[in-house]
């Protein structure tokens, strides 16, 4: 890992053994960007990188001949001079211009990662897994500074950005674009690819070619949110999951957000990811200053499996804190699908006491417990037991969940509010809202302005009041709506354009809080399901809630998706009843619990509804869970057959030492008398004998190259070992090394 800085030819060369990032000071002292890609040779000058042309119609700055910004590839642009295409930064100055001209003034480097105040972002601990470049430049016009952060990881093909504004000038100004990565690259010979979704089918692959004009996602719900998720890869388009060159693009923020490939006419596509311009500005007050969020760059020659095991690792060891960094999560029971609104203590306690005798590690009591909430009209905001179903409120009930011998759980909605309480009545100023505009409602709820310090301090106040007198050793986090009438009457008219960044700025200061007072307590976050599954939130909480939908088929699909750029452990999966509450669909226990394994693990359902077959079957998943969670949390994940193009999709995960593994093979339907069926394996080592459980050994090149042999009674197939098939089905492998 280095970073070479060529002083004569002003260039800066970032590298580490899996990729180069070389830039350097083009003649108008703009940053050019001029390679990004496999690790190259380090040398004093790569001006031949630097294509100068003037085409018809172009403008040059300050004269220069022969160069112009339009047909350069930049560092940070800007739009405005020379440059047509969208620019990373704009600034609304007192005389109504946004033109702004940032020219180099010098570097630092540091060593290790600084933290981004009031932000989450990856991080190291010992400064000599990372090393920082600091670009400083300026706009002479306005005073406003602008540091670039480029952070290397030694260890993995990974490059983070942020942006840092200083208005040194004697003027306000008003910040309204500002992107915390821009990437131009030589062409558009890439595939994009999004994950797109909505409710109960969240982070669903779409895959596109570029071509010229702009392909972008985004969300302005207030929310990383379900439709688009802040995170892309782009490949080439031969990659595939086991070789190839891609790279991934995540951005560590939980509100709105854009990312966009711009190709011109000349084939130069320029990538950006920030927090979305629209509805969005800072003012800038002369000694003011702004921080963007961080995006992850990762880069890989080795296809979409090595890209995102980056991702997990990075997550995982850089990103990820807390007691629950490298801890295994505990195996819970949830009450909302079992009961929803209609429970007492009595009822809890009832299905707590089966989920104990099933093996089962923790009860959590979801929506319903406080003020007046009997159903999702009223109650929000009141976070105090309500006496008549819990007579001993949250303390009392923990208490007797401990006694049982298990941890106690529990949920909040803590930036939401009903009309229908208490908080409401009493600071109706409290909600979002926009003078002389009716307030939308959803799910019967509104928005606490959480850009204003003393709402997040008081809801603090109230959730960390019930967490000291209560033991507690989980939280669900959850946020059910988007965000509408962004506005709050704490601010004046020219920092309205905050709210949206000030409002997640909110979010990020109550988890912190939290988080800090009570670190044995692990966080799950949750927006109505996968609605804010973003790097961001795995800073303060470790796990989602992966969807609102439990269905095993679905279930598939929508964590095939999300691992692509999220590890399997913040995955928050669960076994729900049949039929299924949001498809109606009837699937197997086996099936659901198989699928479910490659999360979190736990259960969503009444357990004494089941039958005692049933019942012996969830204490084999339970006790298969504890004594294989390290691995299926832990290990090195790959996906083998995708569920979007195969009838059988099939993951696994290995060991550290590749002595071990695990295989999860799915049918969606049965067929009749269907092809002899390999699944070949990856990511064990080709010289060692694996014993695969019931099956006999094999060497590891042989279960690459030639296959598992995964035949069952839809081949045709009879006899003692063949596996029966059905719609539905699953089957898990397990390797082990022979010594």
């Amino acid at each position: 890992m280095s970073v070479y800085i060529h002083e004569t030819s002003r260039t800066f060369h970032l590298q580490n053994q899996q990729f180069s990032y070389i830039m350097k000071v083009l003649p108008n002292g703009h940053m050019g960007q001029l390679y990004f890609g496999r690790p190259i040779h380090d040398r004093e000058n790569y001006d031949y990188l630097l294509e100068k042309c003037i085409r018809s119609h172009s403008a040059s700055p300050d004269l220069l001949e022969g160069f112009s910004l339009e047909h350069v590839r930049q560092e940070y642009p800007v739009y405005g001079s020379a440059d047509f295409r969208q620019g990373a930064v704009e600034i609304l100055q007192e005389n109504g211009s946004r033109l702004c001209d940032f020219v180099y003034r010098g570097y630092r480097i540091i060593e290790g990662k600084p933290r981004l105040t009031g932000l989450p972002a990856t991080y190291v601990e010992d400064e000599s897994d990372a090393q920082t470049l600091v670009l400083n430049l300026s706009d002479a016009v306005t005073g406003v500074e602008l540091e670039l952060f480029y952070t290397v990881f030694r260890e993995m093909g990974v490059l983070t950005r942020s942006a840092h504004f200083i208005n040194k000038g004697s003027k306000a100004v008003q910040l309204t674009r500002a992107m915390s990565l821009s990437l131009d690259l030589p062409d558009d010979q890439y595939d994009w690819i999004q994950f797109s979704g909505s409710w109960a089918r969240e982070r669903m692959p779409v895959t596109h070619r570029l071509s010229e004009g702009i392909h972008a996602i985004e969300s302005l719900r207030g929310h990383s949110s379900h439709q688009q998720n802040p995170f892309v890869i782009l490949k080439r388009p031969r990659t595939d999951e086991f070789s190839g060159e891609a790279m991934g693009f995540s951005f560590v923020y939980s509100g709105n957000f854009l990312a966009q490939a711009e190709v011109d006419t000349y084939q130069v596509t320029r990538f950006m990811m920030g927090i979305h311009p629209t509805w969005f500005s800072w003012k800038l007050e002369s000694g003011d200053d702004f921080t963007t969020p961080e995006v992850v760059l990762a880069y890989t020659r080795e296809g979409l499996n090595d890209l995102s095991q980056t991702f997990h690792r990075l997550f995982q060891n850089h990103l990820i804190r807390g007691e629950y960094r490298h801890k295994v999560r505990p195996i819970l029971i949830n009450n909302w699908e079992a009961t929803y609104f209609d429970f007492n203590e009595e009822k809890l306690l009832a299905i707590a006491a089966k989920a104990k005798e099933c093996g089962v590690e923790m009860f959590v009591l979801d929506d319903g417990w406080f003020g007046a909430r009997r159903n999702d009209y009223a109650g929000l905001g009141d976070w105090y037991p309500a006496k008549e179903l819990l007579p001993d409120g949250i303390a009392g009930l923990s208490e007797k969940i401990e006694q049982m011998g298990m941890k106690f759980g529990l949920w909040f909605e803590p930036e939401m509010v009903n009309p229908d309480s208490d908080l409401y009545r009493a600071h109706p100023d409290w909600v979002l809202q926009i003078p002389d505009r009716k307030n939308s409602l959803a799910r019967h709820q509104l928005v606490l302005d959480f850009s204003r310090p003393e709402v997040v301090d008081y809801i603090y106040g109230l959730v960390s009041g019930i967490l000291r007198e209560s033991r507690i050793s989980y939280v669900k986090w959850d946020m059910n709506r988007s965000i509408t009438e962004c506005g709050s009457q704490a601010y004046p008219a020219d920092r309205q354009g905050e709210i949206f960044h000030r409002y997640i700025l909110g979010v990020y200061d109550l988890y912190e809080r939290l988080t800090a007072e009570f670190p044995h307590i692990l966080f799950e976050s949750c927006a109505g399901g996968g609605g804010r599954f973003d790097a961001g939130l795995l800073y303060y909480a470790p796990q989602a809630w992966t969807s609102d939908d439990t269905d095993a088929v679905e279930r598939i699909k929508i964590q095939y998706g999300t691992s692509y750029g999220y590890p399997v452990s913040s995955m928050g999966s669960h076994v729900s009843a049949v039929p299924n509450h949001q498809l109606n669909r009837i699937t197997p226990l086996k099936t659901r619990a198989e699928t479910a394994f490659f999360g979190t693990y736990g259960y969503e359902l009444d357990l004494n509804r089941l039958s005692e077959e049933e019942i012996a079957d969830v204490r084999k998943y339970t006790q298969f869970m504890k004594d294989h969670r390290e691995l299926l949390q832990f290990g090195t994940f790959y996906r083998l057959r995708s569920p979007f193009e195969s009838n059988e999709p099939a993951w696994m995960v290995v060991s550290g030492d590749q002595k071990e593994a695990i295989v999860g093979s799915f049918r969606i339907l049965s067929k009749a008398n269907q092809a002899f069926m390999r699944l070949r394996l990856a990511g064990l080592r080709e010289d060692l004998l694996y014993e695969v459980e019931g099956m006999g050994t094999f060497y590891g090149d042989e279960l690459m190259g030639a296959g598992l042999v995964t035949s069952d009674a839809a081949t045709g197939k009879v006899g003692e070992n063949i596996m029966p098939s059905g719609d539905f089905s699953s089957v898990i492998y397990l390797l082990k090394a022979v010594k």
